[in-house]
């Protein structure tokens, strides 16, 4: 007994006649019918239906995209202006700095140069002063040399037994030559 006939008598029905229905040569243009309109009315409620929503995701995606770039371009364009006034800022500071700067440096160094000329009068007025010290204590000096000298003068001549001799004249006798 064949295999048809065995799996038909298990289930009762009777063993099917013919080739594969789709491979059948009697239904093939009927199939070929029924697949053109099954084709076209799929066709149809796509075109009419579901493409159209899928364009419009699609059209609507490519807007966005659109939109995105626009705005990405326009802040680009907004953050390049942005970076040039922090460079004009800065590039202002850094000049502005640099006027202080110099205009500290001047004003310290009149500063300094005030200072260093109240300095120097200072030594300078200490240093007339100390001269008029030492030129009146070697005034005080020489006379009181002079003073030792004669009083010196009289006493070795006054030991020598020359007798009393007044200051004049030892002053005198002690005054250099005119020419000397």
């Amino acid at each position: 007994m064949s295999q048809a006939k065995a799996s038909a008598a298990v289930t009762g029905a009777a063993a099917p006649k013919g080739p594969f229905p789709p491979f059948n040569s009697e239904t093939f243009a009927s199939q070929l019918i029924w697949f053109a309109i099954a084709f076209g009315a799929l066709y149809i409620i796509l075109s009419r239906k579901a493409l159209p929503r899928v364009a419009e995701a699609i059209d609507e995606r490519r807007d966005r995209v659109l939109r995105d770039l626009d705005a990405a371009e326009r802040l680009k364009g907004e953050t390049d202006k942005a970076l040039a006034g922090y460079e004009q800022a800065l590039a202002d500071a850094k000049s502005k700095a640099g006027g202080i700067i110099k205009q500290t440096q001047g004003k310290l160094a009149a500063d300094i140069d005030q200072e260093r000329g109240r300095i120097e009068a200072q030594v300078t007025a200490k240093l007339t002063e100390a001269e008029a010290r030492i030129a009146a204590m070697k005034t005080r000096a020489l006379k009181q040399v002079n003073d030792i000298a004669v009083e010196t003068a009289t006493a070795v001549v006054a030991r020598l037994g020359g007798g009393e001799v007044s200051a004049d004249e030892v002053r005198r006798a002690l005054q250099p030559a005119p020419g000397e």
